[in-house]
């Protein structure tokens, strides 16, 4: 792995100096940046998936209880293009599955809506609807739009300054990019850290005099939910079953899982697209377990036999203040 990285370095000088001109090109105004009357909060990450950008979502739409809230995503993954407000019935090809699995779980709570353009997509959400704030989901690279607030996150096991540039590593932009953000979150952390740890974390990141380190943990119910059932996972403790997932960082998810049952993984890329082998491979099994993500794919062939593990994001210490 090693010896690859060496060998893709050159292509990530390459691509750090295009990136970082272009930052630089929205940082002195030579590329518009567009303001809006509402409050507007980014979610994101420097690198390319996996540090739990939905679950924070879902964390800040409960924390924002009360407000008129609007969430939109680029809804990766779907066939459609435009804007689009997402509705409880929709299937992921429409909308893209994460967007989905937020409507679906606040409703009527939130007003959702995909647009791989942000600027157009904030456009008409607030020519549709009165919003009080608009979260914006995977969009820290998305410069057009300058929002109120930046979050970013950072997996425990995969910190941003323990990464590379695209293509020797994962980083979308330079380790610089986290200049921007007010808040920095680190999530996945095992619920045993230290605050010795989380200190050296700290020093180790260099934060900037105004920004706000966080850290956050998921939090895995006792109960699978499927389409009209749910099983105690304590039931299957110590049984062998097949867990399926389509998602960035499926580590954490598939080691919780080990400590109640013998899990025989079949992974698959992020926004996996099932075949219809695959669905009838997942059919025959019988108990099969899913990314909540996951599970708004494999719904629509209403699989009876296919579960998740409820998540939520919880913070050490102390709620997250915007």
């Amino acid at each position: 792995m090693q010896d690859l990285r060496l060998i893709l370095y050159p292509f990530s000088i390459l691509y750090d100096g295009i990136t970082s001109l272009r930052n630089w090109a929205f940082d002195t105004g030579i590329l518009d940046q567009r303001e809006f009357d509402i409050p507007i909060i980014v979610v994101g990450n420097l690198s390319t998936g996996g540090t739990g950008k939905t679950p924070m979502i879902e964390y800040l739409i409960d924390h924002l209880v009360g407000k008129r809230i609007g969430v939109l995503s680029r809804g990766y993954g779907r066939k459609t293009h435009g804007y689009i407000e997402v509705s409880k019935g929709d299937l992921p090809d429409k909308v893209g599955d994460e967007p989905l699995q937020i409507k679906r779980k606040f409703q009527d709570l939130i007003v959702s809506a995909v647009c791989e353009r942000r600027v157009e997509g904030i456009e008409h959400l607030l020519k549709d609807h009165n919003l009080d704030v608009i979260l914006l989901d995977d969009a820290y690279q998305h410069r057009h739009v300058k929002a109120s607030h930046y979050i970013l996150l950072t997996s425990y096991d995969q910190l941003y300054v323990n990464d590379y540039l695209l293509p020797s590593g994962n980083l979308r932009e330079s380790r610089k990019g986290a200049r921007r953000a007010k808040t920095i979150v680190v999530t996945k952390c095992p619920s045993s850290i230290t605050k010795v740890e989380r200190h050296n974390i700290k020093t180790r990141l260099n934060l900037l005099p105004q920004q706000k380190l966080y850290f956050s943990v998921i939090s895995y119910q006792k109960i699978l939910l499927g389409i009209d059932s749910k099983i105690d996972l304590n039931e299957l403790k110590g049984k062998q079953v097949s867990v399926v997932t389509g998602i960035a960082n499926p580590k954490p998810y598939v080691e919780y899982l080990e400590g109640t049952v013998k899990v025989v993984h079949i992974k698959y890329n992020d926004h996996h697209i099932f075949t219809n082998d695959e669905i009838e491979m997942i059919r025959k099994e019988k108990i099969v377990i899913t990314t909540e993500k996951d599970f708004m794919r494999l719904k629509e062939y209403h699989l009876l036999n296919v579960f998740y593990v409820p998540i939520k994001t919880i913070f050490l210490d102390n709620d997250l203040v915007l």
